[in-house]
């Protein structure tokens, strides 16, 4: 039900293959029983996995809640998949990185979380590298979607206000959900997947811009007049 996930289950509806969604009612990822047992009534070649504890500043003080999703889950993840032959898709973070970079990050760039949130997912990671499943592990930055929580709906949300600060000396690239979600559908339709091994991909739309120049422009494309002061 993430945006994510939300975004492939309206994309798989054009695609030949069966997919099959789930949420925590329908199978908790932190229950080992439960997904072992899910994984036996199943015949299942591929799993695409779109679930994550990602409440940032939460994350500081659930450490343990952020850790079981991000981490461990994975972790039980990656055992089931290498058991069965399954190729996983797991979905990471820009935050894994200290953001002290002067240019886009590559996917052969010194991991360095500064926080929770970040720390759990690269664990998630390197979980699934360790465990020699075979998959992919797309890190995606600042998500946005028409489903759940994000920037662009948050400034949506605001738009009745007259004036807001916003800041303007963090960058990143604006990834748009359906377009992670499409890339992701085009490696599910490659043949032969179980012949590649667990490899580190990074993806978001192009260009770059800060928090306060991606404001800016949801309220110029959805004709708001309000106006926008930039803040550290």
């Amino acid at each position: 039900k993430g945006q994510l996930g939300r975004e492939i289950q309206l994309l798989s509806k054009q695609s030949k293959d069966n997919y099959i969604f789930t949420d925590i009612e329908e199978l908790d990822i932190t229950n080992e029983q439960a997904l072992t047992s899910f994984f036996k009534k199943q015949q299942i070649d591929t799993v695409i996995n779109c679930a994550a504890y990602t409440a940032v500043d939460k994350a500081e003080e659930e450490k343990e809640l952020a850790d079981l999703i991000n981490h461990k889950a994975v972790g039980y993840l990656v055992e089931i998949a290498k058991e069965k032959d399954i190729f996983l898709i797991h979905i990471s973070t820009d935050y894994l990185f200290d953001g002290r970079n002067y240019k886009l990050y590559n996917e052969n760039d010194k991991t360095n979380p500064q926080g929770v949130y970040g720390f759990t997912k690269l664990k998630g990671e390197e979980a699934f590298i360790n465990s020699g499943a075979k998959g992919l592990i797309i890190r995606t930055s600042w998500v946005y979607s028409s489903f759940g929580h994000n920037f662009v709906k948050t400034m949506l949300r605001l738009a009745d206000k007259k004036e807001l600060n916003v800041v303007f000396d963090q960058i990143g690239t604006p990834t748009y959900a359906r377009d992670l979600a499409k890339a992701i559908l085009e490696v599910v339709k490659i043949n032969n997947l179980n012949n590649y091994q667990a490899e580190i991909f990074h993806f978001s739309n192009e260009g770059v811009c800060s928090w306060y120049d991606f404001a800016k422009a949801i309220f110029e494309i959805k004709g708001i007049d309000i106006k926008l002061s930039p803040i550290e």
